[in-house]
Formats: structure tokens, C-alpha cells, sequence
């Protein structure tokens, strides 16, 4: 095995490879990786939340605001990335998931990592046209009006059509299952490094008079679909089996995959725990988690039957091959990316210079996690590691304090006994025993 990775206490980096990362303090793990970033002292405020998000802006981003709610920000370490090492910033309150799609990353990394590929920045806005005595007739004419629904479209947004983007063609349906016949038109807007709502939302509304008179029906709802899937992305990634635990671990993952392809109760949680990476780093970095997560359930069930967002197969050398496809609608300016400094930061510290590699980023944690999963699943089941994080939590809550937290949770997992009021009785013990040293 390569013996590129930084140790702890190092201070740049050229790799996500980093040994002991979890055993930082906070402080050091933040200083690590602004040192590797070239992070501000500024920036590093930002991130750590020592500079908070101040209510005013929290007020203009939604109605009658009344504070901020803050969500840990974690750093998943060892993904390489079409050849690129990075740090992936994952917000979630979830334990486990960070540290899950870490080790699932170290196990693809001397394999060559994660290869990702992007299928455009295509999205769909729809107009929904009723009242049509003849609904293909009306289908003809929008054929034939179609360059000037196009160009009603782009006059909307000069400035995503001199980036290259903007309303690119025209599809047209007629939907019969209804009580009455309507028509809905496609507008396919390429909305570049944006996730598009706005741009196609704008575009659907403006053109919607011309398609009136055009079709000589009545338009009722004008809004962009979260089916994204022109802008699909794909990721691959090779595991090694022997960090996996070998063979039989590996055909346990296969047969926990088959399981989820074949029954829609357990591809519903299989595919959850493909979106617990998913939408923490889509989070992260201001993006929709509604739309993602919305556009990733649709398409897990295009065939008609709810599937895997994940294939897992084994290759010729008794390694683990996995894929994911789905749609991915992110972005990298507009909406809370920018607005919001802790989103700008995420961004950063991934090094993401486009809404491709974003994209990208976000289907890899994602394979990555969907691993971990089945991994733990495979072996000792999900919940050691799982628990033995959640523990933390819990010592939390039963008021341990910040230099007592660790042994707590140390004997809570020597006792195989992490419930709450196990880790209550611990930590007034622990307490007690400090008071009367004192």
C-alpha cells in the first residue's frame, strides 16, 4: 500500500489521505485544513461558526425568522476524485456518516478512487395547457412556433445565454389520462453552473401568454420538474475486498444489494443511506435537498418498480465494482450558495470550480456511503458503530462534561450498553467520584 498520506500534525497536504484525522481536536482538524485550503483567518471564523450567521441575513433568505439553527459541519476524508484529492464537507446530525463514508473512500483509494461523469446541465421547465379542443393540432403549432418560444425564453436571461446556456429545444406531450386531454410542454433550459429554478421558472412563466395563443388553450401551471433527468451524474468507484475483510464479506455486500433490488421496502432504506451522504453534502454547500432527494426517489422508480440508486458487482481480481446513477440538479452560484458564507466556505474547502465537479463530488459520497452501509450490514451489523458514535450524544444529553465525555462512552461500549439511562447512571458516577477527589 502507498505510503503517500499525511500523518497526523502535518500541516499541508497534497492528498485527502489523512491517518488519525479523527483523532484531532476540532481546533486541529479546522487548522488542517485551512492550512491545505490557504484559508482566511476570516474564513476559518466562518466555517468554525465562531462567526455566526447573523439573523438579519437569515431574515432575508426566508419568512418571519426568528433565529439560526446550526447543523454540524464535518470533513469526510481519503476521496480522490477523478484524480483529485478532496476534503468533502458533509452538514448532518446524524452520526455515523461522516466517519462512514471516510473509511468506505480509504478502502476505494489505492484503486485509484472515484471516476465521475456528468450527463449535461439540462433542466425542465413544464407548461401545463387545458381547455384544447384539438390537443395535437395544438402540438403541431408549438412545433412549429418553437424557435420563437425559444427565443421569448432566453430574452429572459441574456446573462446565462452569454455564459452558453439558456432554453435549447422544446418538447411537447399530450396527456389523455386525465378527464380531459391537456397538453404539457417541456422547455430543456441548460442552466450551466446553476441549479436552474429560478432561470427555468422565469422563462416558463414569461413564455406562457405566447403559448396561449399559439395552442388557443389555457395555461394553469408554469414550474420546473425535479426529474432532472438530463443532468444526470454517474460515479464508479473499485473497493478492495481485502480491506473490506475478504471474500466472504464481499459476496454478504452482493447479496445485501440483491436484496435491494429486488424488494421496495428494503431499497427504500438501502437508498436512504445513499442520501444520508448525498444530502449532507448537498446541504453543505446551500444546495436543494428537497430536489435532490425528490429527483433521486423518482428516478429510483422510473422502471415502474423502486429500485437501487446503486450496481454492485465483482470483478475479475475478487474485488468490489460499484456505480451509482441519478439525477443530480446542484449548483454553484445562485440561491444560498452564495448568500450563504458557510455554504461559499464548504465550496472552498472541496476545491469545486464548477457545478460538474460538484456533481461529481456528491454521487462519489454517495457511493461511498451506500458501501459503508452494506458493509457494517455484511458483518457486525449496523448499529456498533453506529451506537458507539450515538453514545456521544447521549453523554451529552446526561450532562457530561466536555473532559468527561470520552470515558463515559468508553464504559458504555466495554459494558455493550449505550442507552440512556445506562449512560446517565455512568455519568453521575463519574461525577461523584470528581467530587469527592475535590
Amino acid at each position: 500500500m502507498s505510503t503517500n498520506h499525511h500523518r497526523v500534525g502535518e500541516c499541508r497536504m497534497s492528498t485527502s489521505r489523512v491517518s488519525g484525522f479523527y483523532k484531532l481536536s476540532p481546533q486541529e482538524r479546522l487548522k488542517l485544513v485551512a492550512d491545505a485550503r490557504l484559508l482566511s483567518e476570516e474564513e476559518k471564523q466562518i466555517l468554525s461558526g465562531d462567526t455566526p450567521f447573523p439573523l438579519k441575513s437569515a431574515n432575508a433568505m426566508i419568512e418571519n425568522a426568528v433565529g439560526v439553527m446550526s447543523i454540524p459541519l464535518g470533513i469526510a476524508t481519503n476521496f480522490k476524485i477523478n484524480g483529485v484529492d478532496r476534503f468533502v464537507t458533509m452538514a448532518t446530525e446524524e452520526a455515523s456518516v461522516v466517519a462512514a463514508a471516510s473509511n468506505a473512500a480509504r478502502t476505494a483509494y489505492e484503486l485509484g478512487g472515484f471516476f465521475t461523469s456528468l450527463s449535461g446541465s439540462i433542466m425542465r421547465g413544464q407548461i401545463q395547457v387545458i381547455d384544447l379542443p384539438d390537443p395535437y393540432g395544438a402540438m403541431a403549432r408549438i412545433y412549429e412556433n418553437k424557435q420563437g418560444i425559444l427565443d421569448r425564453c432566453n430574452a429572459k436571461d441574456p446573462t446565462l445565454v452569454s455564459l452558453g446556456g439558456g432554453a435549447i429545444d422544446v418538447e411537447v406531450h399530450v396527456i389523455e389520462r386525465a378527464k380531459e386531454p391537456m397538453l404539457v410542454i417541456h422547455l430543456l433550459v441548460d442552466t450551466r453552473d446553476a441549479m436552474g429554478a429560478n432561470a427555468v421558472n422565469t422563462m416558463a412563466e414569461a413564455v406562457a401568454p405566447y403559448i396561449e395563443e399559439v395552442t388557443g388553450g389555457r395555461v394553469v401551471l408554469r414550474i420546473i420538474s425535479n426529474l432532472a433527468d438530463r443532468r444526470l451524474v454517474r460515479a464508479r468507484a473499485v473497493f478492495s475486498a481485502e480491506e473490506l475483510g475478504g471474500a466472504e464479506i464481499v459476496r454478504n455486500i452482493i447479496r445485501a444489494y440483491e436484496f435491494a433490488e429486488c424488494d421496495p421496502y428494503r431499497a427504500t432504506t438501502h437508498n436512504k443511506g445513499i442520501m444520508n451522504g448525498i444530502s449532507a453534502v448537498v446541504l453543505a454547500t446551500g444546495n436543494d435537498t428537497r430536489a435532490v432527494e425528490s429527483g433521486a426517489h423518482a428516478y429510483a422508480s422510473v422502471s415502474g418498480r423502486y429500485r437501487s440508486l446503486t450496481r454492485w458487482e465483482i470483478n475479475k481480481d475478487g474485488n468490489l465494482v460499484g456505480t451509482i446513477e441519478l439525477p443530480m440538479a446542484v449548483g454553484i452560484v445562485g440561491g444560498a450558495t452564495k448568500s450563504h458564507p458557510t455554504a461559499s466556505m464548504s465550496l472552498k474547502v472541496m476545491d469545486i470550480q464548477n457545478a460538474e465537479e460538484l456533481a461529481g463530488t456528491i454521487a462519489a459520497v454517495g457511493l461511498a456511503q451506500n458501501l459503508a452501509a452494506m458493509r457494517a450490514l455484511a458483518a457486525e451489523g449496523i448499529q456498533k458503530g453506529h451506537m458507539a458514535l450515538h453514545a456521544r450524544n447521549l453523554a451529552v444529553m446526561a450532562g457530561a462534561k466536555d473532559d468527561q465525555i470520552d470515558e463515559v462512552v468508553k464504559q458504555a461500549i466495554l459494558a455493550k450498553d449505550v442507552r440512556y439511562d445506562r449512560i446517565l447512571e455512568l455519568t453521575k458516577q463519574l461525577q461523584a467520584g470528581v467530587a469527592n477527589e475535590n
